[in-house]
């Protein structure tokens, strides 16, 4: 697996909301080693994504192999979120600056705590569950 930059702002020893971007067809086991790998000893509370892929089986497979909520959000109110990373090839595909960054910071609160990596072709960003 690659990814473009792997980082935790710090240590989170609560539950982190997931936001992922990816693309059709992504099988749970692929997006769980992707968190795995991007997330080693973290907690995850949730998953967040764009509306469009919250029906993919692989998707709904890993947040039930996670116990977890999955939440979706509109291309235009991901839009609406600033984002530290931009996507050209998000932009040029969707319209709008990047999924995993915008998701996480719908789901969670406060500031990215893992701005936006791509490991195995999944990209993934975290930020603290709220409550």
């Amino acid at each position: 697996m690659t990814r473009e930059h792997r980082e935790l702002v710090a240590p989170h020893s609560g539950k982190l909301a997931v936001g992922l971007g990816l693309r059709p067809g992504m099988s749970a086991d692929r997006i769980l080693a992707a968190l795995t790998e991007s997330l080693p000893g973290q907690r995850i509370g949730c998953l967040a994504t764009l509306d469009r892929r919250a029906g993919e089986p692989g998707l709904l497979d890993a947040a039930a192999a996670l116990g977890v909520p999955l939440h979706s959000y509109s291309a235009e109110r991901i839009a609406q979120v600033p984002v530290p990373n931009r996507s050209e090839r998000v932009v040029a595909a969707l319209g709008i600056p990047g999924v995993a960054e915008a998701a996480a910071l719908l789901a969670g609160t406060g500031p990215l705590l893992v701005p936006r990596q791509v490991v195995g072709g999944i990209v993934v960003a975290a930020t603290a569950l709220r409550g």
